[in-house]
């Protein structure tokens, strides 16, 4: 039998570091966990044209810090930093059941086309459109290749293009190494919503070699992850 195993989780804390980072007590966790999942739901759908990437949550005594990584940021932003206002005064109304005071913190992600999120929702977007399946899984392998990245593979499954019978269709290119603990692989999950019912579409990005942990909601300062070049 197989162990599917999430590569985001399986690296972390190896490569990666936790996107939540607070402490509750033991009568208020259930609470805070709650308000987070609604924040991330809300939050993704909200920003579904703004290519969202990944949400960072800290919290304090009386401030929750959002850090969001997007490939669009002036979408998010809008004229003058009206739209990041609009969007912090929101949460708050919505969200903020211990009246908490939220800061917004919006970053750019440095190759959009590296990005697993990304990549999964444009595909998803596409998908919506009735576009072929297979025409949307070849481009979007092209550009994600043409980005730099070592290695791609995308998997949908669902009433592909419609048919009755739903069945599971995968393409990769390149090298994927999902075993070694120092692959920077990233993996997102998406779903395409259309009158056929909704189509899976996974979505592994193979960047290469990291030999030290990164914290990706950092100011984009420190020097990209070494690389191997595939024979």
């Amino acid at each position: 039998m197989g162990h599917k195993v999430h590569p985001v989780i399986y690296r972390t804390p190896a490569l990666h570091l936790w996107d939540s980072r607070w402490f509750a007590r033991k009568d208020q966790l259930a609470a805070l966990l709650e308000q987070e999942v609604a924040i991330r739901d809300w939050l993704t759908a909200k920003l579904k044209d703004a290519g969202l990437d990944g949400i960072s949550i800290e919290r304090s005594p009386k401030e929750v810090k959002l850090t969001l990584l997007v490939g669009k940021p002036g979408v998010v932003i809008g004229r003058g930093g009206q739209g990041i206002e609009l969007l912090r005064k929101s949460i708050e109304r919505k969200m903020m059941r211990f009246k908490q005071r939220v800061s917004l913190n919006i970053q750019a992600v440095e190759h959009p086309q590296l990005s697993a999120a990304i990549v999964a929702a444009q595909a998803a977007l596409d998908i919506e459109k009735r576009m072929p399946f297979r025409r949307v899984m070849k481009h979007t392998i092209e550009r994600v290749m043409s980005g730099g990245a070592l290695g791609v593979k995308i998997k949908m499954s669902g009433r592909l293009n419609g048919v009755e019978i739903a069945r599971r269709e995968k393409l990769a290119a390149g090298k994927m190494s999902l075993i070694t603990m120092r692959s920077n692989v990233d993996y997102a999950f998406a779903e395409a919503h259309t009158v056929y019912g909704k189509i899976g579409i996974k979505v592994w990005v193979y960047r290469g070699e990291s030999f030290a942990r990164s914290d990706r909601f950092e100011a984009r300062a420190a020097a990209p992850s070494r690389r191997r070049r595939a024979n």
